[in-house]
């Protein structure tokens, strides 16, 4: 896939910003400087080759209101009408399904007549738009032609026999491996028909209920049902059948049905109820031997969805952070952590050849989940302790405290567990409990500052984990062994590593997901590494979304990125000004005092950091502070403009540096690892906030178990880090005063997070200033104002009186940045006058997070 950065071209596109990315590749808002016009380019992971071009131009002859235009084709990229619009979402009113499905007919019926079929039908590919609805990717559609043969492989497998689809949405016929045609998409619509009156998913089609009226539900079970000749032949009969049910009641029969094709469909629905047991085979991830028979060697990817009004949740510990989940070692089931808008996040497990998930009780909060070799405990981090849970359920027992700063946890065959956290070497303890040790040492010789993301081998002797070092040169994966007697460096790619039958490491270089060979006798790569998946996500802790078991099943996902706009908007209204940087996944920024330049932090999709550049908001002009293929975040500006604080990791562990603010110039580590050691903590995630008029850098500091604590560090010759305010509860988002006399910051020290203001230094005075929870509060240039977030996304102001009294909080703008509180994202910044506020406002929905399941993945490996 090309480097592809707003502002870069392809071709005669001007990239302007993202729109979302997924397993296949990366959409991307662009324009065409020939016709001056906004286009949505999709790129691709891999070169097209030439049948997908000749397919792909195919699409671009469709001409249908309600299909998304396919304008052109590059060797790796598609070109698309730019659509505004979100997705299809149930339940609707009859009349608007009617309306939305005969639009949506009418796009199929244009397609099938070009023998084009979808394949990938499904609400998130129908936009709604003030014009009706549109039918998105078609350009990755398959053409049919209408002499395939009957066991041909038109459809659903690709040129590397990789069968692709939306597991809840495909039709039989797609997970068995077989033909697809035009009858295909009309399963795929009755599933889509039933979501948008019903608002759930008809998945697996026979356990859903009956719709109403009737004769709505004969139009929907018709084109459910599995034998295609039994369906609809068309969608122009589906839609002919639907305006039948709604205007006169009645039951319209397929136009053009055969007397032997219905009295087929009627043994069909005859035999429905003895059929279930082989219909449930497909209706999960379909690991079984029958599934595999229908396509012998071909490696099966499918995508798995979070429970419904879930989302997958992401790790907390990580700027970028990636979804947490494991497959157990027999391959049959997959825990993953979910949790609805709102709620926290918990542990659920669902068998790959069931369509439901469980939760497991008591596992709020969880993250990094593992698995027991007998596949029967998932181990996992929550609350500062490191705990196991039954997963089948039930009580959930702790293994070990004071785990502040997760790192991955492995579990041995001996029932020894190996985990690691924040900057501290790999941990043994048992599995009931007791005593922990460390297996490893940091070699302060060696300059390294942590060891992390252990994964145990088969032997139960030695083990896989991550080093990272001030020295470039001794980074990277290592083994070890549990008697501490090898220590042997594998790799030099800062990425966590996992060992899979039949006996190859998995890791990753860039965003490509490699094998190689590993001889785990001799402990030795072997041979030349493999592409087996790209697109693959790892967060800033190095951390990979990879998981795989003995039985050649994998699960893998993309990096969790949150696009969205920066927006000005007036404060006496609420309206929007004007935009000031296209869509992009913005973690942090903040504008310089005298409010002519504006720092900020962008996620490169190309390295996967993050990395600083400065705008020139009156020349509109951006170029790059401090970027590279490490971490570089949290941009602080210093009292008169002229310096940049800011957090990386380029010597290996994260530290805050200094440069000028002009761009040029040497940087400056002002506080180390070495100066964190001296003042007794252990941590990796402290991150700047503010800086003070009297020249304190305020920070915090994920500093003890129980969360973040605020510190300052004094801009002296020989800088020492001192705690300002810190309790078992967090305490993040520091904001100092314009005099520097008080801190405004965010704790959750009450159960939620809630706005405080206290003193500097620390005295008894501190005052709860929010009132229904709030976060991220930020002073106005004169001090007579505070800011802040309210829980439901709302942009607060306190009036700050004299004496030090706080009135009530009122509304200003409401809001539409992501939902949560995280330390390591910015949300608006007020100008001094606190008359604007530049706010991230997200930007066009992407696809919903979802985990890609590879079935037979290692006949790549043979490819």
């Amino acid at each position: 896939m090309p480097s592809v950065l707003p502002g870069s071209h392809l071709g005669p596109y001007e990239i302007l910003g993202l729109i979302g990315a997924g397993g296949m590749g990366q959409v991307w808002k662009a324009r065409d400087t020939r016709l001056n016009r906004v286009v949505a380019i999709k790129v691709a992971q891999e070169r097209f080759s030439e049948r997908f071009e000749r397919e792909a131009r195919t699409v671009a002859a469709l001409n249908n209101p309600h299909i998304c235009s396919l304008f052109d084709v590059g060797p790796d990229y598609l070109v698309m009408e730019y659509i505004e619009g979100r997705p299809l979402e149930g339940p609707l009113p009859i009349d608007q399904v009617v309306t939305y499905a005969a639009q949506i007919c009418d796009a199929l019926d244009a397609a099938h007549k070009k023998q084009i079929v979808h394949r990938d039908l499904k609400p998130g590919n129908i936009l709604v738009t003030r014009s009706g609805v549109k039918l998105l990717d078609f350009g990755l559609a398959k053409h049919a032609p209408a002499d395939a043969g009957e066991d041909g492989p038109t459809g659903v497998v690709t040129q590397d026999g990789v069968v692709m689809g939306t597991l809840q949405y495909m039709s039989p016929e797609q997970l068995e491996g077989r033909t697809v045609d035009a009858r295909s998409d009309i399963y795929s619509l009755g599933l889509v028909l039933y979501e948008m009156v019903t608002g759930k998913r008809a998945f697996p089609p026979t356990d859903r209920a009956p719709l109403e009226p009737p004769a709505l539900e004969r139009v929907v079970k018709t084109c459910l049902a599995r034998d295609p000749d039994a369906r609809w032949q068309t969608a122009r009969e589906v839609r002919l059948g639907l305006e039948w049910s709604t205007e006169s009641g009645g039951v319209l029969q397929p136009a053009g049905t055969s007397l032997r094709r219905l009295r087929r469909e009627r043994t069909a629905w005859i035999l429905a109820a003895a059929c279930l047991g082989f219909a449930m085979l497909f209706a999960g991830l379909y690991w079984t031997a029958p599934f595999r028979a229908q396509v012998p060697g071909a490696v099966v990817r499918l995508s798995l969805n979070p429970p419904e009004k879930t989302v997958f949740a992401v790790s907390v510990n990580a700027t970028i952070p990636v979804a947490q989940f494991a497959l157990s070692p027999d391959g049959r089931t997959i825990a993953f952590v979910a949790g609805a808008a709102g709620s926290r996040p918990i542990l659920w497990v669902r068998p790959l050849h069931d369509v439901a998930a469980r939760p497991l009780a008591g596992t709020e909060d969880a993250q990094n989940p593992f698995w027991s070799p007998d596949s029967l405990w998932v181990g996992f981090f929550a609350e500062g302790k490191l705990k196991k849970v039954p997963a089948l359920g039930g009580a959930v027992q702790e293994i070990a405290s004071n785990v502040a700063d997760s790192r991955g946890g492995s579990w041995a065959s001996d029932d020894t567990l190996l985990f690691a956290d924040g900057n501290s070497p790999i941990n043994r303890v048992s599995s009931r409990g007791g005593s922990v040790t460390p297996v490893t040492h940091l070699d302060a010789a060696l300059q390294e500052g942590t060891h992390r993301f252990p994964y145990v081998l088969p032997d139960g002797q030695h083990f896989l984990y991550t080093v990272r070092s001030t020295l470039a040169e001794q980074g990277g994966v290592y083994v070890g062994s549990l008697d501490g007697s090898i220590k042997k460096r594998l790799l030099r790619f800062d990425s966590s590593a996992i060992y899979v039958p039949p006996g190859y490491l998995l890791y990753l270089d860039g965003d490509t997901l490699l094998g190689q060979r590993f001889d785990a006798g001799r402990l030795e790569l072997t041979g030349q590494p493999v592409t087996v998946a790209g697109q693959v996500g790892r967060s800033t802790t190095g951390q990979i979304p990879v998981s795989a078991s003995s039985e050649g099943t994998m699960a893998y996902a993309s990096t969790h990125l949150q696009s969205g706009r920066l927006m000005w908007f007036n404060r006496d209204d609420g309206s929007r000004l004007d935009m000031a940087l296209a869509e992009d996944d913005y973690t942090d920024f903040r504008l310089s005092p005298d409010e002519k330049r504006l720092a900020w932090t962008r996620v490169n999709r190309r390295t996967g950091q993050p990395e600083i550049w400065l705008t020139d908001i009156e020349r509109g002009s951006s170029s790059p502070f401090a970027v590279g293929p490490q971490l570089n975040s949290a941009p602080v500006w210093s009292p008169d403009g002229t310096r940049l604080f800011f957090r990386t990791n380029r010597s290996g562990l994260v530290e805050i540096y200094q440069k000028s603010a002009a761009g040029g110039g040497n940087e400056e580590v002002v506080m180390s690892t070495e100066v964190l050691r001296r003042a007794g903590w252990i941590s990796t995630t402290h991150y700047p906030s503010d800086w003070s008029a009297n020249g304190n850098l305020l920070f915090s500091i994920g500093r003890t178990a129980s969360g973040y604590d605020l510190a300052l560090l004094p801009m002296a010759s020989d800088p020492r880090p001192v705690l300002l305010i810190e309790s078992p509860a967090d305490q993040m988002h520091g904001n100092f005063s314009p005099d520097g006399k008080l801190v405004a910051y965010s704790s959750n020290e009450a159960g939620r997070f809630e706005v405080y203001v206290e003193t500097v230094p620390r005295s008894d005075f501190k005052r709860a200033i929010s009132t229904n929870g709030g976060s991220e509060p930020r002073w106005r240039g004169d001090g007579r104002e505070i800011y802040y977030l309210a829980e439901d996304r709302t942009l607060m102001a306190v009036p700050v009186e004299a004496g030090l009294t706080f009135g009530r909080p009122r509304q200003l703008v409401k809001t539409d940045v992501p939902p949560g509180v995280s330390p390591y994202r910015t949300s608006y910044v007020p100008t001094g006058d606190g008359r604007r506020f530049l706010i991230k406002t997200r930007g066009v929905d992407p696809a919903p997070m979802s985990i890609t399941i590879v079935l037979n993945w290692t006949a790549r490996l043979s490819e």
